[in-house]
């Protein structure tokens, strides 16, 4: 009689590192893309695709869409993604609210523990951001006491916090050729 192979939770579950390296920024909002879903669930992208476009009434436009050509390289090349070359469509990629909708397309158990966990995190990076608006207004108040002492640290601080990605922007490395 063959043994049953118990696995336990944290075998099944989900660091909170690699979901949030899962988490981009694109057209305003936080999303996840297909692709990284399905990995988290382990099944096909196709798979994944497939039961949302069963299912397409549950997914509008704010809990879902698909890139741009120019949104999927930028995000190709700016994460160093080379694994997604040969894609033939481009993702998509999925809101908070997408998300938490994938669970109700997708019905294994894996499925229910991965968006848990995804809902969590999205919680977590609302938190910081709300953080963050408490951090600049405590900024503003040090700049009013303090005046024009502090001004140019001030200004680069409210730039960081305003833009963070501004800070994080990698330049283009290489030679312009004129044809």
């Amino acid at each position: 009689m063959p043994q049953k192979k118990f696995v336990t939770k944290t075998e099944r579950s989900v660091s909170i590192e690699i979901i949030q390296n899962k988490i981009f920024l694109i057209r305003g909002h936080k999303v996840m893309c297909d692709k990284d879903l399905a990995g988290l669930y382990k099944v096909p992208t196709f798979r994944l695709n497939e039961q949302v476009k069963r299912n397409m009434k549950r997914f509008p436009p704010d809990f879902m869409f698909q890139l741009t050509r120019k949104e999927f390289d930028h995000l190709i090349s700016r994460f160093a993604i080379s694994s997604w070359g040969g894609t033939r469509k481009l993702p998509y990629v999925f809101t908070e609210q997408g998300v938490a909708m994938l669970s109700s397309v997708l019905h294994s158990d894996r499925a229910i523990e991965v968006n848990i966990q995804i809902m969590r995190v999205f919680t977590k990076l609302r938190e910081i951001m709300l953080s963050h608006k408490d951090l600049r207004q405590k900024i503003e108040d040090m700049e009013k006491k303090y005046d024009n002492q502090f001004g140019v640290v001030f200004e680069a601080i409210k730039r960081l916090i305003t833009y963070p990605d501004e800070a994080y922007k990698k330049t283009k490395i290489g030679f312009i050729v004129n044809p």
